[in-house]
């Protein structure tokens, strides 16, 4: 016969497993944020602007679900983790992308691409805590659901911009005339040295 299942909050072993899978959850909630708070700083005032600043209000807001839904969980966030994942996306702006001076055309695609996985995968996270909720009284299966359609719909939100960007970008390859960064809405390097702020770290 086979031994019962447990709940997410029974046993010390998966108390430790679900504590390692939030924590990780909200590192990448945190670099998501940041990314998204850059984003906004340097494309807001393109057509992209608009969308991308109700992005990044939901990103961080979806953040904060995950750090109010923790103590419920009887699961402390770990420092280290958030300010490892603050961190590592301020040195993820360090990269080659074509342009020594200036940002390319090409770096809105790869923020977006890179905004988009981290989208996903909270759409992962709330989508595995609603299929717990029947047996975890701390869970709420309609908040849950909210949580997941409105990832969803981010989704679909970047999944236009990324349409948007990359027809913009590639239209104007061979075009002497027409810079792709100016269609794609990056800004100079100078911009680019801007801290996006530490609010909420």
């Amino acid at each position: 016969m086979s031994a019962p299942v447990q709940g997410l909050g029974e046993g010390p072993g998966r108390q430790r497993i679900l504590g390692i899978y939030l924590n990780d959850h909200l590192a990448g909630a945190t670099a998501g944020a940041e990314l998204a708070r850059r984003m906004v700083q340097e494309h807001g005032d393109t057509p992209y602007g608009a969308e991308l600043r109700s992005l990044e209000a939901e990103i961080s807001q979806d953040r904060r679900a995950l750090l109010r839904l923790m103590p419920d969980l009887r699961v402390p966030s770990r420092r280290y983790k958030v300010y490892g994942a603050w961190v590592g996306e301020k040195l993820a702006r360090v990269k080659p992308n074509g342009r020594l001076l200036r940002r390319s055309g090409l770096t809105v695609l790869v923020e977006l691409e890179a905004l988009r996985t981290g989208i996903a995968g909270k759409a992962m996270l709330w989508r595995a805590l609603l299929s717990a909720s029947p047996s975890e009284p701390h869970l709420d299966s309609d908040r849950l659901e909210d949580l997941l359609r409105r990832a969803e719909r981010q989704m679909s939100t970047v999944d236009s911009l990324h349409a948007q960007a990359a027809s913009s970008l590639l239209s104007a390859v061979g075009s002497p005339r027409t810079a792709p960064e100016t269609l794609a809405g990056s800004s100079p390097a100078g911009d680019q040295g801007k801290p996006a702020g530490d609010q909420g770290k």
